[in-house]
């Protein structure tokens, strides 16, 4: 997702406040930045394909305004170059912009039939040249901004400055998400809390169709009819969001090396007594229950649905929110449906949960980002405590996701009388010694670096499992492609003779979990099939394998199936990280990818 930033101040410089603040977001991932600001009454745009720091190393060494708007841009709309880069001007209007104005090229043609000309292929330079032509008509900015909001489809979270206003910040939102920070004769404008934490801990969310207008020391709320909004004043209760990768070389490296942490922060709530278990909501009047999510976080619904049907005999089905969103979903009110997001931003996982609100259904939950918009939507709300994810390829989210999931499944089966209470603490105690289970799978960071040496020159790696597995597999082999760029699918491992059996040649790698000891054995008579064909067999599994045909088995603890997808997952993630590593990958920022995705 892109970023916004904007500053106004009496005495402050906002220069480096708005370059901070872009470099804050950096983790979102973006291909080009610029700014704009206005130094002596006259407006300046600086804009650069690259990182923010090509961006800072363009503004002259001790550059002075008070008030300024920027931006770091995913293409979208256009290539990337300095021309589609944000901010865009049009007339005596300049904004940049988070979304996707869905209805850009109508708008377009109707505004060169008025004379405007277009200079970039971006969607916000029409938005910008839409403002720009009902300013000049009304010479009014709040019907300006209204009518705009009556004609744009689409997404939009805006930032605008005006020629004719130097001392005011004005701001649109519908769907991309937008807050305003309140300072000490300075406010501040961001897509999200980490742009801003540096300078201030308190801050108001807009929410859909509303626009606000802001100066040094005035922040003022209006909803589309223009009706002046009171807003609550909210002050963030975490610490400072700004981390550094510490010992590590990378922040995906620091994530996975904490999942210890961060798990044990997520589920402590919850395992310390079968009382505690009971905290989790009740789920026993549902007779399905529906997971929708994204990319990893989808992934995670795939292992709660397995713990939920096989061990609590509940049917429970899981989404792409992407498709879910237009699709017949046959709700009813013993439908429960679960909501999973990281930045709790996602855009079609957003606009699926509104659709399950519409039709009155019950909604709850997995969000690591709290008062973000999927999180202020849901009836109810569980938190994982995974931080901050610098790196765009989840790991601690993931895991802190499962974790969660697994422990709900947990407490559902106890409230079903399904496991006696003997089981459930055994169970408990597993999760309260997650710390010591992880910690040889961890530290066992030669046997994946050797992995990955034998791996990264390959071109194609397919990943391969049952049930559980299978869904592990998906997550694994999305990890190693997001960040290593390697043509890399996960399977079901009754489907090879189905068809992907043709792909194997010699020295392809296969990767596989066996962790089930109902159908291991089935795993591992379609592992020996694809290396009777020259495959490179990689294994992860609990169970005491002695095959010598095998490339290498990673042998993890016998723990219960609610904890084993935790134990499993952590080497697929570092065999990804390593083998991008020695292809040279930029880890933490893969080419184009956003850590938020705010766009359909």
């Amino acid at each position: 997702m892109s970023g916004i930033v904007g500053s106004v101040s009496a005495k402050t410089n906002i220069i480096p406040i708005l370059l901070n603040g872009l470099k804050s977001l950096e983790y979102r991932g973006y291909d080009s930045a610029g700014l704009s600001y206005i130094k002596d009454g006259k407006l300046i745009i600086n804009k650069v394909k690259g990182r923010v720091k090509d961006l800072e190393n363009n503004i002259e060494k001790g550059t002075y305004s008070n008030i300024g708007i920027a931006h770091t841009r995913w293409a979208t709309h256009g290539k990337v170059n300095e021309t589609n880069a944000h901010p865009h001007q049009v007339g005596k209007i300049t904004i940049v912009h988070n979304g996707i104005i869905e209805n850009c090229n109508k708008l377009k043609h109707k505004l060169e039939d008025k004379g405007y000309i277009f200079k970039s292929e971006s969607d916000t330079e029409i938005a910008s040249g839409l403002l720009d032509y009902y300013y000049k008509k009304y010479q009014n900015i709040d019907k300006t901004i209204q009518k705009f909001i009556k004609k744009v489809d689409g997404s939009y979270a805006i930032c605008m400055l005006v020629q004719d206003y130097p001392d005011t910040i004005y701001v649109i939102k519908k769907d991309s998400p937008l807050i305003i920070g309140k300072g000490q004769d300075v406010n501040y404008i961001a897509s999200d809390v980490p742009a801003i934490l540096k300078y201030t801990k308190k801050y108001y969310i807009l929410e859909d169709y509303e626009y606000g207008k802001i100066t040094n020391n005035d922040i003022t709320i209006y909803d589309k009819e223009g009706n002046i909004i009171n807003k609550e004043l909210k002050e963030y209760q975490g610490s400072d969001l700004t981390s550094d990768k510490g010992i590590y070389e990378h922040y995906m490296l620091k994530e996975i090396m904490e999942q210890s942490t961060t798990i044990r922060q997520t589920i402590n709530p919850y395992i310390n007594t079968l009382e505690d278990l009971l905290k989790l909501p009740d789920l026993t009047k549902y007779t399905r229950i529906d997971i929708i999510a994204c990319g990893t976080a989808m992934h995670a619904g795939l292992v709660a649905k397995y713990l939920f049907e096989e061990y609590t005999n509940t049917k429970c089905e899981v989404f792409l929110a992407s498709e879910y969103r237009y699709q017949n979903n046959f709700l009813t009110e013993k439908v429960l449906s679960i909501f999973i997001s990281q930045s709790g931003e996602t855009a079609d996982t957003l606009a699926a949960l509104k659709k399950v609100k519409e039709a009155k259904c019950d909604t709850l939950g997995i969000v690591n980002v709290k008062e973000s918009s999927i999180a202020r939507a849901l009836n109810k709300v569980l938190y994982t405590e995974a931080g901050t994810e610098i790196a765009v390829a989840s790991t601690k989210a993931y895991t802190a996701q499962v974790a969660l999931l697994s422990v709900l499944a947990l407490s559902h089966a106890y409230r079903k009388q399904i496991f006696k209470e003997e089981k459930i603490l055994k169970i408990l105690n597993e999760f309260k010694n997650i710390d010591s289970i992880l910690k040889p799978i961890l530290e066992n960071t030669k046997t994946y670096e050797k992995i990955a040496t034998e791996i990264y020159t390959q071109h194609d790696v397919f990943y391969i499992g049952r049930g559980l597995d299978y869904a592990l597999a998906m997550e694994g082999s999305l990890k190693l492609k997001e960040i290593s760029y390697i043509h890399s699918e996960a399977y079901a491992a009754g489907e090879l003779k189905h068809g992907t059996i043709s792909l194997i040649t010699k020295d392809t790698p296969v990767f596989s979990s066996a962790t089930n000891k109902h159908i291991n054995a089935k795993t591992i008579s379609n592992l020996k099939e694809v290396i009777s064909r020259g495959a490179n067999c990689y294994l992860i599994t609990d169970e005491d394998i002695k095959d010598d045909s095998f490339k290498q088995i990673i042998k993890i603890q016998k723990v219960s199936m609610f904890l084993k997808p935790l134990l499993v997952m952590i080497p697929y993630q570092l065999i990804a990280y390593y083998t991008a590593k020695l292809k040279g990958c930029d880890i933490d920022k893969p080419r184009n990818l956003a850590k938020s995705v705010t766009v359909e």
